[in-house]
């Protein structure tokens, strides 16, 4: 998943390699594996390790047209320059068809609006 969008962050476009050369981006599920979402690219991001954790926590989601939401009242002050480009398009992979499907962020986005 995570070379699907070039091992930088969806949300902030960031794309760190540590000192070993491993790019710091993880594989985050939009609908959990564990919930019953299928283990496909079309059901993931590469998110930072905080933007994961956020993620996770449905206090930032996306809109049908892959701009980020984010709970205001609920995201730490310090972590809201992580989503300066809120009303630009996240950064997503150059194959369309490896695009997050719209079926898996309309879930996703359902939880972020009752968190």
């Amino acid at each position: 998943m995570c070379e699907a969008y070039d091992d930088t962050c969806a949300i902030t476009r960031l794309r760190i390699v540590n000192g070993g050369g491993r790019p710091e981006a993880q594989a985050a599920h939009i609908w959990p594996v564990g919930q019953g979402g299928p283990d496909v690219v079309q059901n993931g991001l590469a998110l930072s390790s905080t933007v994961h954790w956020l993620f996770d926590r449905h206090l930032i989601s996306l809109t049908d047209d892959y701009r980020i939401l984010v709970a205001h009242n609920k995201v730490p002050g310090e972590l809201r320059s992580l989503f300066q480009r809120q009303m630009d398009r996240i950064h997503l992979p150059s194959d369309r068809q490896l695009w997050p499907h719209p079926a898996y962020i309309t879930r996703h986005r359902e939880r972020f609006a009752t968190a």
